[in-house]
């Protein structure tokens, strides 16, 4: 006589018997839970893109601004390089240096300029956020309702062994291994949106300090082209 472990019995059941195992709320869970990694991974490489495109894009602008000769050769440059972040914190500056210039000839108030700077460096931060709350969501939710389908499949198992009589544990291995899925269903959809919410939102973080450096060098640039 043979005597075989919980987890040697589970182990027996293949991926495709606990999909086939599973009723309709459970498989309702794991359909969504499906959903929430496909979107994820598709944020997640959206996003990997659009954030190495910017940091690229901002080095080039960098250097087209540093070697521009005062604020005008700076508008030709930003022509160039239209998808970089810094570029749309320029716009914002500049339109703000050009109303004050054609008003009253000279940068008079700085203050309205940091403060339009600092506009232009929030949206640019808030198209850089954009969809990031789903990873987040996606990391922070997505658990539980794994585990919802678990406990929902481990109670419908239960009651298929009452059904029976019988208190075989190879009677109900296949049933609560059925309902595991959903909770590793839940777990690899969370585990890489938290992983790259972490990664995706320092080089936000990078970005948005380079912003901020970046408006305190147009501010001396224009402050010596256009300055009282």
């Amino acid at each position: 006589m043979t005597f075989e472990t919980p987890l040697a019995l589970l182990l027996q059941v293949n991926l495709l018997e606990m999909v086939q195992r599973t009723d309709a709320l459970e498989g309702a869970v794991v359909g969504i839970l499906i959903c929430f990694s496909l979107f994820s991974w598709t944020v997640i490489f959206a996003k990997w893109s659009a954030l190495r495109s910017a940091r690229q894009t901002n080095a080039r602008f960098l250097r087209a601004f540093r070697k521009a000769n005062g604020l005008e050769g700076a508008v030709v440059a930003s022509e160039q390089f239209r998808p970089s972040p810094l570029v749309g914190v320029f716009d914002f500056g500049y339109e703000e240096v050009e109303r004050q210039v054609k008003k009253r000839g000279a940068v008079t108030n700085r203050a309205a300029v940091e403060r339009t700077l600092q506009l232009g460096v929030s949206e640019e931060l808030a198209k850089l956020e954009r969809n990031m709350q789903w990873l987040a969501t996606t990391a922070s939710v997505t658990p539980f309702i794994g585990l919802f389908g678990t406990v929902w499949g481990i109670i419908r198992a239960f009651q298929d062994l009452a059904q029976e009589g019988s208190t075989s544990l190879r009677t109900v291995a296949p049933g609560i291994s059925g309902a595991l899925i959903a909770t590793a269903f839940g777990l690899f959809a969370a585990i890489p949106a938290n992983i790259f919410y972490n990664q995706l939102g320092q080089s936000i973080r990078q970005i948005a300090a380079r912003m901020d450096d970046f408006s305190l060098e147009f501010l001396n640039l224009a402050e010596r082209n256009f300055g009282d």
